[in-house]
């Protein structure tokens, strides 16, 4: 990728941070981390209009997910977001009424995800 996209991903399970971070980073995105909401948004505030695209669990603790995608739309309108839930459809409805732009479920196929911030981002390749 010549200018490579910019990735926050932000989950409180750090097998899942770890993955995301190897996988997106062997695919050339530059990529970011957090555990929580709360840290996310310190992320965010250090380095307004910087990403992309910020990948979501919605349940954590301190800041949720909902609660961070909802602070994300009104403060960073711009990033791009995708919610990622192993909780059923409730949860699913929580991010679509705080506009996520894609809701997940979880087990997460590492192929279909980076397939959809590709889109989301329009750099799909022919």
């Amino acid at each position: 990728m010549a200018n490579p996209a910019r990735l926050l991903i932000v989950d409180d399970n750090e097998d899942i941070l770890s993955t995301f971070y190897e996988f997106f980073n062997s695919l050339g995105y530059e990529v970011k981390t957090a555990v929580d909401g709360f840290a996310a948004l310190k992320v965010l505030r250090d380095k307004p209009d910087y990403f992309h695209c910020l990948i979501t669990d919605l349940v954590m603790p301190n800041i949720s997910g909902v609660g961070l995608i909802s602070i994300i739309k009104k403060e960073y309108p711009d990033i791009k977001t995708i919610a990622m839930t192993g909780y059923g459809d409730h949860p699913g409805a929580l991010a679509s009424e705080a506009r996520a732009d894609i809701v997940i479920f979880k087990p997460v196929d590492l192929l279909k995800i980076e397939r959809k911030v590709a889109e989301l981002l329009g750099r799909t390749e022919d």
